[in-house]
């Protein structure tokens, strides 16, 4: 970044170099005029940045850390963090198959999610995965069926439901005992007895998530007391455990939050662990948001201003479908003019898609010096954005874009209607 650019607060990669706005040292500007609008676009350092803060937290520990890929899968992402030397936490038998297009190491792949079928068990043993995520009790006895039917045992971690509240939002809880995740803390010791029975499975550790979008460090740290003195009920059960597995869920700054930093948490969470005799272990952890979610930034074009009775509105081209957060969580976003040389006719706005749907809003009562044709940045975008995209009101997906420093590189075309349709049939 040069010496000329002023850094956005908590955005070290976006900044504006006199009304311009930048990603890295590229214009939002001139990247929506290449590629059209909605564009995301994504920096490159600000990914590695937020990577060597885990690694920074781990240094001299047995540690391997996996992209929980549901966040942001996009090839170009996946790529950086498999030139990092990451694994790759995945949730589906298409997840893997992306992970494995960028040159994944099979063995650092750990395949999580409540409903795996029969085929993505079998995918998954086929590519040689390092470890399953169990979350139910009939889930190991099918995955033990199928490892055994092709004379493989799968490598598997039970996922315990620690029955501890995250403090986020309940959509994004997954550790509490109402919540669809993992094996409930009461059971764990049988299942993991009944795991160790199976012929066609290999215990190899034990896994906890608790949620995302976390900012404080007090719900990790009940999850782990809970998790490690199931470590030691397990082991005195007779079932050795080679890791242990923390998950992901450390939350990102999109309105002023203070998550604590991955080094600072670690290391807290790691003087525990050695305190209480278990610092030799191998740990795995699946951070997704923090290592993607400051680095993307959505721009869209505003289309016309509305005055209303009771609000007005900036109508822009991106809608729901590519931001679908705040629709579905109610979540805030920063959004910020492109260019600040603005109109001198400031407002307060609530910024809105054309989806036909009144939940199809962007940000809420936002104070905006725009007309139409002005680009707005739709910051924090680079999680659970794109990688839930839809099609609704056969919409195309945007285009996507990663830079670093000087260099733009388009890692998604932008979807057209051709695209749409290709799969589908008219029938008679």
């Amino acid at each position: 970044m040069s010496q000329n650019q002023s850094p956005l607060p908590g955005q070290p990669h976006i900044a504006r170099n006199g009304n311009a706005l930048m990603v890295e040292q590229v214009s939002l500007e001139a990247l929506a005029r290449e590629h059209g609008t909605p564009l995301f676009v994504y920096s490159r350092q600000w990914m590695l940045d937020a990577l060597a803060a885990y690694q920074r937290g781990f240094e001299g520990r047995d540690a391997l850390i996996c992209y929980a890929m549901k966040a942001n899968s996009s090839l170009g992402i996946l790529r950086v963090f498999a030139q990092a030397g990451c694994g790759f936490d995945i949730v589906s038998g298409g997840e893997l198959a992306r992970a494995l297009a960028v040159g994944a190491d099979p063995a650092k792949i750990i395949f999580s999610g409540v409903g795996k079928t029969r085929a993505e068990m079998r995918q998954a043993l086929a590519a040689g995965i390092g470890c399953f995520n169990v979350e139910s009790e009939e889930e190991l006895d099918v995955l033990s069926e199928v490892a055994a039917a092709a004379g493989q045992r799968a490598p598997v971690s039970i996922r315990i439901n620690p029955n501890v509240d995250p403090k986020t939002h309940p959509y994004i809880s997954t550790g509490l005992k109402g919540n669809k995740f993992g094996i409930a803390h009461d059971r764990a010791v049988h299942a993991y007895r009944h795991a160790a029975s199976l012929p066609g499975l290999r215990v190899v550790g034990i896994d906890c998530h608790i949620g995302s979008q976390i900012t404080e460090a007090s719900p990790y740290m009940d999850a782990l007391e809970r998790v490690l003195d199931l470590v030691q009920a397990i082991e005195a059960g007779g079932v050795p455990l080679h890791h242990i597995d923390f998950g992901g869920g450390l939350g990102i700054d999109y309105n002023g939050d203070t998550p604590p930093g991955a080094d600072q948490l670690w290391h807290q969470l790691l003087a525990r662990i050695d305190a209480r005799g278990f610092g030799s272990r191998k740990f795995i952890i699946e951070p997704g948001r923090s290592l993607v979610g400051n680095a993307g930034v959505c721009v869209t074009e505003v289309l016309y201003t509305k005055p209303g009775e009771e609000k007005n509105f900036c109508i822009v081209d991106a809608a729901m479908n590519d931001l679908p957060r705040p629709a579905m969580y109610q979540a805030f976003h920063r959004i910020e003019a492109v260019s600040s040389s603005g109109h001198g006719q400031a407002k307060d706005y609530d910024v809105v898609g054309p989806v036909c749907e009144s939940g199809d809003w962007i940000g809420r009562d936002r104070l905006l010096d725009v007309q139409a044709g002005d680009f707005l940045a739709v910051l924090s975008a680079g999680a659970y954005c794109m990688s839930m995209a839809s099609n609704y009101n056969t919409r195309n997906r945007a285009a996507e874009v990663l830079v670093s420093g000087s260099r733009a590189t388009l890692i998604r075309q932008r979807e057209t209607i051709e695209d749409q349709l290709r799969n589908e049939l008219a029938g008679d």
